[in-house]
This record gives C-alpha cells, structure tokens and sequence, in this order.
C-alpha cells in the first residue's frame, strides 16, 4: 500500500466524526482550557471558522487539526489567516502546521533579548546591490515602493550588540520553496506569497543566528510537519527537510489526465510527481 492509500484509509475511518464534533470532546476542550485559560473558547472557535472555511481541511483527519491547533495553543499563536502568525494548511488528507514571519518576530521578542527585528520586501527602485560576504545592503528604503518586489531583507540586532542582516533575491526564495515545499504554488504559497517568501527568510536566518528559546525550538520542528502527538511534539514532515531534500517535480492537470488514461491510479502518480491539493481535490 502507496502512502497516499494509506493516508487516505485513514482520513476515511477518522473522518466519521467531523473536526467540530471531535473539538467538542470533553478531554479536548479540557486540553485548550488548561494551554488558553479563559482565551480557549475564542481560540477553539476561530480554528473551526479556519476549517469551515477550507473544503480540504474539513477532509483532513480531526486528529491532526487538534494537534496543529495544539502547537499553537502553547506558542499562544491565533490561527487566524487573515492575522498571519500561523496557519493550518492541508495536506494529502492530513493538517500540516505553518508557523507566519509574524509568529517568529513574536517569539523571538518573549525572549527579550532583541533590540531590533524585522523583515521586509525590497522593491525595484530601492534595491541597489548585497555583498554576501560582508552582508553589506545598498538599498534605500527612504524611496516610495515602486516596480516589482526583486527580494527580501530580515534583520536583528539583539541587545548584547550582535546583528544579522540577510537578504534573498525573488530566485532564491523561489528556489528554496521549490525544494523544500510540497505546498509551494497552493495553499498560504497562493493567496499570501510575500509572507510566506518573508517567513522563509526570517526563519532561515533566525534558526542559523537567533536566539533558539524552548519556544522557537518547538515553532523550527513543528512548521510545516503534520504533528503526530503535540504533547511529546512527535511530528512527520511531508515537505522535505533542509538536511535531506529531493523535491519531486510538479505536474500538470493535463498530465494527471493523461497518466489516468493510461490505467495509472493518482495514489501512483503521486509517488512520483508533486500534486497539489488543489489536484487532489478535483482528481480524487
């Protein structure tokens, strides 16, 4: 068995309750009460509303939609898409959790050890050149944005004097994400790209030189994974690991349709291609 018929076996014999009803568990609410206190009930509702809102959520397993929302209960992160410091995202019939730029500049400030965080995009007319070497950025963001967006800048100072300033050009963002993001081209990829090209280099630079507090240690293993018990943070990644990444090559409706045809089932295409959710969705 493929583990996408895997994947599926287990959506179907889960999904006999639905997210709501399995939110609705004592040992559940018990849970949020006892991470949220009196915060737990908004927090619960505005998860549901995330789910309602998303058919390929409402498929996922409720257990991994718990345990995403788990992970954010204890980083006190709303799941708010709108909001931007972390989402839940589908992902071949499970959850995946996706922590925003937002939620690491929140937890890197809890810390209390930052001067000065932030990140940004860099327009056409501000961006003159970047010295990889020295991290030396000529750009002058006094000029109005204007043109398109040519890359992205994150930056720290923390209060002891050291600062890091890193910059990725529009290609390097998209190289990484192709590599390492099964959900690149859907999903937050889709309908907020800056901030996911802004969050993917405010991580890198703050997991290579930041402060890695208990907190931000949980947000680096638990984003982009499907969190398989969020007390202990066992987690399975479906996008590829930094360490070890192979991304299989995208593929196009027409090529699904074709490979259809040719008797092969979508469980075997997805063995060997990367399909979307989107794809999942209209081929399933």
């Amino acid at each position: 068995m493929s583990k996408f018929e895997e994947i599926k076996n287990r959506t179907m014999s889960q999904n006999q309750i639905t997210v709501k009803q399995f939110f609705a568990k004592d040992a559940v609410k018990s849970k949020f009460e006892e991470l949220l206190g009196k915060k737990a009930n908004g927090f619960v509702t505005s998860v549901l509303q995330v789910v309602n809102n998303n058919n390929l959520l409402q498929k996922a397993t409720p257990e991994s939609v718990y345990n995403c929302a788990a992970v954010a209960a204890t980083l006190d992160l709303p799941i708010n898409n709108s909001l931007g410091f972390a989402w839940i995202v589908p992902y071949g019939g499970q959850a995946q959790f996706q922590i925003g730029w937002k939620g690491l500049v929140q937890l890197a400030n809890r810390t209390g050890q930052y001067k000065a965080i932030n990140v940004v995009e860099v327009y056409e007319n501000q961006f003159n050149s970047f010295n990889r070497l020295t991290e030396e950025l000529d750009a002058d963001f006094t000029q109005e944005p204007s043109g398109k967006i040519v890359g992205y800048v994150a930056y720290f100072k923390l209060l002891n004097g050291f600062e890091k300033t890193s910059y990725w050009s529009v290609a390097d963002v998209e190289k990484h994400a192709k590599r390492f993001s099964k959900t690149y081209g859907g999903g937050v990829w889709k309908s907020d790209p800056v901030a996911m090209a802004k969050k993917t280099v405010l991580k890198n630079t703050l997991s290579k030189w930041g402060i890695l507090s208990i907190e931000m240690q949980t947000a680096t293993i638990a984003d982009q994974a499907v969190i398989k018990d969020a007390d202990t943070l066992d987690v399975e990644y479906i996008d590829a690991s930094e360490q070890n990444a192979e991304q299989l090559p995208l593929i196009s409706d027409e090529g699904i349709t074709e490979l259809l045809g040719q008797g092969a089932t979508l469980a075997q295409i997805n063995t060997t291609y990367t399909v979307t959710d989107e794809q999942l969705l209209k081929f399933g």
